[in-house]
């Protein structure tokens, strides 16, 4: 089988091309290895590839219309794993420009491209950013996604929404996956395990916000990639049985899916902490804060779907997802 991902120096999307080299696939990595963060970790990222002759690397822009078009149809994939994404809840509200190029320019392009020819299944990245104001807990797919709190929020949900409408004209099968705060060796270094390993090594104070009363379904990238790989090989089919009137929204009468990915039971922020001080043998200095703007107090992912669907069920605990984590960091940084 032969997969674009895009995405591919990215920390989802260099392991979720591993994990397909390994089942034997041909894969075209895409990526504009942009500066949002070290570069550096990027290129490393792509070192992984180099013993790997049915990997092709290509430098390019999601958000450039006739690249990726020409792309497509020079190479005519069989599936697409769509992650390329401008990241970040905070940043998109400095630079929401970044996230209308890349998350909506960009996945229209993938759209295109998957139309054009013919594609037999494309999966795509969401968030669980989309469940915004949503209280209620377990996530659930049937949930309302109409109230985000952020701008990259809002793109996600409408990556949704554009696809469903290339599901229904094109019978292009689409399957959105809305991931839960992944984390692991190779991770992106805006996020929480990384900025609190490096600071509680460097003996700077972290930032805790809502004064550590918030919960995240951290799950370990491994069973992430597990996840993407098994939903790639479910391709949505029709439901001429299906309506609006009674049907979930996560679902259609065209081939379309949306699923929660995550591991299903959240983790509370001081407990995290904990588990980094405790790899480290280093206690944080913490300063406790006020909830920052774009922040949600919980996520916790029901599952259910994705498991009957695929088989997918998370096997890593927060401990030891955490103690690789450390490990990798430590020796990628010489510390």
């Amino acid at each position: 089988m032969k997969y674009l991902v895009t995405g591919a120096a990215g920390f989802i999307g260099a392991a979720t091309c591993l994990k397909l080299l390994a089942a034997n696939h041909t894969v075209v990595g895409i990526d504009n290895l942009n500066d949002y963060y070290d570069v550096n970790l990027k290129l490393a990222r792509l070192e992984q590839f180099k013993k790997h002759p049915e990997f092709t690397f290509v430098k390019m822009d999601i958000a450039d219309r006739n690249a990726m078009s020409e792309l497509f149809a020079n190479e005519q994939f069989d599936r697409v794993i769509h992650l390329a994404a401008q990241a970040g809840v905070r940043y998109s509200i400095e630079n929401p420009d970044a996230y209308a190029d890349s998350n909506l320019v960009g996945h229209l392009n993938v759209l295109e491209g998957c139309r054009h020819n013919k594609v037999k299944h494309l999966v795509y990245a969401s968030s669980s950013s989309v469940y915004g104001l949503n209280a209620k807990t377990p996530f659930e797919t049937t949930d309302s996604v109409d109230h985000p709190v952020s701008f990259y929020a809002a793109t996600k949900k409408a990556n949704e929404l554009m696809a469903h409408s290339y599901s229904h004209l094109y019978s292009l099968p689409t399957t959105g996956l809305r991931f839960f705060t992944v984390y692991g060796p190779w991770g992106r270094p805006d996020m929480a395990p990384y900025i609190f390993t490096q600071k509680i090594l460097a003996g700077d104070t972290i930032d805790i916000n809502n004064n550590g009363d918030m919960w995240r379904d951290f799950t370990y990238i491994d069973d992430i990639v597990e996840g993407v790989v098994r939903a790639a090989e479910i391709v949505p089919e029709r439901d001429d049985s299906w309506r609006v009137e009674t049907g979930s929204p996560a679902s259609s009468s065209a081939p379309f899916k949306v699923y929660n990915i995550g591991h299903g039971s959240p983790i509370n922020l001081m407990e995290f902490i904990s588990s980094i001080e405790s790899a480290l043998g280093i206690v944080a200095k913490k300063n406790f804060r006020e909830m920052q703007p774009g922040d949600v107090y919980q996520t916790y992912a029901d599952t259910q779907d994705l498991f009957a669907a695929t088989g997918y069920k998370p096997q890593v605990g927060i401990k030891e997802g955490v103690a690789e984590f450390i490990t990798w960091y430590k020796d990628f940084y010489n510390k």
